[in-house]
């Protein structure tokens, strides 16, 4: 029974949970960047460590499994900046971007769980280890899968726009 004075209403009587949503929409760009950004900075340093970590007279950025390792590191960063940058477009353009915002979210957040979990197998023993970074940018990523809606909660979005 709280009663809201007219001058402090967000929107008009009722329109509450429209403009929640709204709010939550632009949000998941925001989130999907935030991602992103997790992603580029674990990346970056995973290629400095690997190219100053030596194993056997040789940087492990030599090794073959290193390698791969950086090269889908790479592909799910720009997977993830497209997708992000389109959805961040559509919403600058004022057009719908709501499926697109849940697709970058999701894509984004799984992008840096990912690249943040090899950077850190990269590093080895002392990706755990709080003196480096690495553990902090994988908890930090890990994150962005859980809030402004879980990535479930974003599947089920995507799933029920492909419906309508």
């Amino acid at each position: 029974n709280v009663k809201i004075p007219k001058e402090n209403l967000l929107g008009k009587k009722g329109e509450g949970f429209k403009i929640a949503m709204d709010t939550l929409d632009g949000g998941r760009v925001g989130i999907a960047a935030q991602a992103l950004g997790i992603a580029e900075g674990a990346f970056e340093r995973a290629i400095e460590y690997s190219q100053e970590r030596k194993q056997f007279g040789k940087p492990i950025s030599a090794f073959q499994a290193i390698q791969l390792k950086l090269a889908d590191m790479k592909m799910r960063i720009e997977q993830a900046r497209w997708v992000t940058y389109y959805a961040g477009w559509l919403k600058d353009a004022k057009r719908n971007f709501i499926l697109e915002s849940s697709i970058a979210k999701a894509a984004a957040s799984e992008a840096a769980t990912f690249v943040t979990k090899e950077a850190l197998q990269v590093y080895g023993g002392y990706g755990y280890i709080t003196e480096y970074e690495m553990e902090r940018y994988y908890r930090d990523a890990k994150i962005t899968e859980i809030y402004e809606g879980t990535n479930e909660i974003q599947r089920i979005v995507i799933s029920k726009m492909l419906m309508k």
